[in-house]
Parts: C-alpha cells; structure tokens; sequence
C-alpha cells in the first residue's frame, strides 16, 4: 500500500520577497520538503512591511507551492514612521523623546510584538480553510512570536498537531534586554512563551543551548540549524587581492567588535605593510557607534556597502581573504548561531569569529575546522591569530581543510525535519 503524502501548513511572517538570512531557513525547507514526500501549504501576510527586500528570492519557489495570504495590519509604519526602520536586529534607532516612547508603547502594548493584530483575522481565516482542507501538522516559525500564537490558537480550536519552530529565542533573545519593558509586560512575555512551548507537540531549534533550555517546558525539542544550499553557487570567486576582512549582515551595537577595531589599529600603526593590505569590508547596516569607531581607519582601508541581494553576499564571502563573525555580547551570547555561519562555510573561507569560545557558534567552527573563535576580551589571542592569517595571506596560503560540514546541507537538515513531522503524525 502506497505511504500516504505528509501535508503541513507553514505559517510565517517573512516569506519572499523579504530579504536578508531570515528568510533562508523556510525557504529552503520548502524547497525540498517535495523531495522527502511533504506536501507545503505557505501561509504569509499579504502585505507585509519588510525592513530588507530581495525579489530575486522569488525564483527560488517551487512554482507548484500553494500559497495563501491575509492582510495584516501592523503598527511599526506609524510608530517608526520618523525614525531609522526597525527590524529583528535593532539597529538604534535616532535618540530623542519621541523615538524613546515610540519605544516604549511597541515594547509595552504591542505583546509578543507589532504583528499581534494578524493573529485573529488569520485564526478565523485558517480554521475555515483547514475544515475543507485538512493538513497532518501546523508549522508556526518565530519571530515574531505572534505567529506561534495563531498555531497555538488553532491547535485548541481543530485539534490538529503543531510545531513551533524558532530560529531565535523569545525572551533570551539577544536585543530583548534593550526594550524599555515594565514588570507586568515581562511577565506577560515570559507567561506566552511558556505557554507556546508547552502547548505544541513539539518545539525545534536551532542550537543545543536553546534545546536544553526549552526541554524543561517540552520534552520533544529538537536541534534543526540552520544551513547552507550549495546549488547557489556556480562558480569559485577569485579572492581579493587584498587582505580583506569582510562582514556580512547587520552590525548593532551588541555586535560591534570595539576590541577588533582597536587591535586593527595597533597593527596597521606597528606594520606598515598590513596598513596598506588591510581592507575592512562589511555589508550591510551598521549602528552609528559602529560607524564612529571606523573613523581611526584611512577611507580607503574601509569598504562600507548597504545591503544588497542574496547572490551578491555570496560572492562577498566568497571572495574574502577572511570572515568575520561577531557573536552578539549579551547574557545569552552562548546560545547565540547567527544565520551566516552557515553562509560561511558554505564560502570556504576561514572564519575569524569573536564570542564565547565555549557557546554554539564556536563549537560549529571547531567541529568543523573552519576557522577560530575569540573571547570578546582576550586582546592578545585575537593579535596574535590575526597576525597569524595575515602571514598566511602574504605566503598564498590562507586556506581551509574543512570536515563534517555535509551535516549543514539544507538537504539534509530538511531530511531531520521531515523525520520530526513524522513524529508527530505518528502520535495522533
């Protein structure tokens, strides 16, 4: 007897065309959930306010993918209509009383966050939809948080399974000790994201240090990271002729690498030969503290690029002599695994990263010989390894001898979801 097809329903707020290692992770699930025998049914905002655009995602789509939309209405382009637009990473936005109670009103009336007026309008819409088109499993991916209420929402109402997944924590995420919240708004964030967790049949993702915090509100939590798909790239980039150190994503103020900037500095004025190979490359948005610690670098050791599409970051990272991977410094840095580690290993180049040499981002490039990781704080280790690249670099040979980075395929990581979604079915 023939298996039946495993049909899931996604619900996500960022789907093409938004931009930027956000929209990665779905995308590509989607991409080869056919080949595992899942069937997708994509649930998005039909208009949608994305801080980063890239339409050239669009062609990545399965063209048979059935794709349903609801208007959402969201409260940021009224909130921020005056100040620097706001996205998951919080960029600072201009100081001054009104950017300060903007602030303020999103952190304390809009819980979990701005999206919360799509959760409603999209429970009635979907639970109309999924009586007459039955689904196996509810996917809910966060941020935002609201979409694990709309999952959590339609579990109660049709019994139907759920799985929440979250690519970044909810209050242990790394800009959440920015928001202005009050206690009764904390408890209210710490109540809904216990809640979330416990209520689905399972939680996946995407480091150990999340599992092991998560398993104490739900057993079945899963590791799934995110990955890298080699098929977008086509051909090897010829590396910069320069010893170029290069950045992909934003750059906040929790991830501004003050030490790198100052050690930077101190060789460029004790080696004139690094001075005049050194190029500082980041893509991307940077925090006006960023900018202003730059400023001890000649203009033409810096290469300051806005974002720019997909395809155009991997050729960056690609081409650089050395990447550059900024842990956020907050309490959480441990469990912190930005996106474009991923991105990274992908490009085959060593990887200068700076953050907790005992979190999950180290662990990922130690396991996979694909670079070092600094203490925030250690000045002489991160002089020395540097100095140890750039050496590297004069002879021509700064290169990888990467191992067990298969693991990291989109194929393969979308092989452990499907073995998840199984799970769940199997328990109904």
């Amino acid at each position: 007897m023939k298996k039946s097809k495993l049909k899931v329903l996604i619900i996500t707020y960022y789907w093409p065309p938004a931009g930027g290692v956000v929209v990665q992770r779905w995308l590509k699930f989607v991409k080869y959930l056919n080949y595992f025998g899942v069937e997708p049914v994509l649930f998005t905002p039909k208009n949608p306010s994305y801080p980063v655009v890239d339409e050239s995602l669009e062609n990545e789509l399965p063209e048979d993918l059935k794709m349903l939309t609801y208007p959402i209405f969201e409260p940021n382009q009224f909130l921020f209509s005056k100040t620097k637009k706001q996205s998951g990473g919080l960029l600072k936005s201009r100081k001054g009383f009104l950017s300060s109670l903007a602030l303020y009103v999103r952190a304390n009336l809009f819980i979990p966050d701005t999206r919360k007026f799509w959760i409603k309008p999209s429970v009635k819409y979907l639970k109309n939809y999924l009586r007459n088109n039955p689904i196996d499993v509810i996917i809910t991916t966060g941020p935002p948080h609201s979409v694990h209420l709309i999952g959590k929402k339609l579990k109660e109402l049709l019994a139907v399974k759920w799985l929440a997944d979250f690519r970044d924590p909810w209050t242990k995420i790394d800009y959440f000790h920015h928001l202005p919240l009050t206690k009764k708004a904390l408890r209210k964030h710490v109540r809904m994201e216990n809640d979330v967790i416990s209520s689905a049949d399972a939680t996946v993702v995407v480091g150990e240090t999340m599992k092991r915090d998560f398993e104490k509100l739900n057993s079945n939590t899963f590791v799934i990271t995110n990955g890298y798909d080699t098929e977008e790239f086509h051909a090897i980039k010829e590396l910069d002729k320069n010893f170029t150190i290069a950045h992909t994503g934003m750059m906040n103020s929790d991830r501004n690498p003050r030490l790198l900037w100052k050690v930077l500095k101190q060789l460029c004025d004790e080696y004139p030969d690094f001075s005049n190979d050194l190029r500082i490359k980041l893509i991307g948005g940077l925090s006006s503290e960023v900018e202003e610690n730059l400023k001890v670098f000649d203009k033409e050791q810096l290469e300051l690029i806005d974002f720019v599409s997909h395809e155009e970051v991997s050729s960056y990272q690609q081409s650089a002599q050395l990447l550059l991977l900024i842990i956020n410094n907050v309490s959480s840095a441990k469990g912190i695994i930005t996106g474009k580690i991923f991105e990274y290993l992908q490009a085959k180049r060593p990887i200068l990263g700076i953050g907790p040499v005992d979190g999950d981002a180290a662990e990922i490039i130690k396991n996979t010989n694909s670079g070092v990781c600094i203490d925030f704080n250690d000045k002489e280790s991160l002089k020395k390894q540097i100095l140890i690249f750039y050496k590297e670099y004069k002879k021509g040979t700064l290169h990888l001898n990467q191992s067990e980075i298969n693991q990291y395929h989109r194929k393969e990581l979308t092989r452990k979801l499907v073995e998840v979604l199984e799970t769940i079915k199997a328990d109904s």
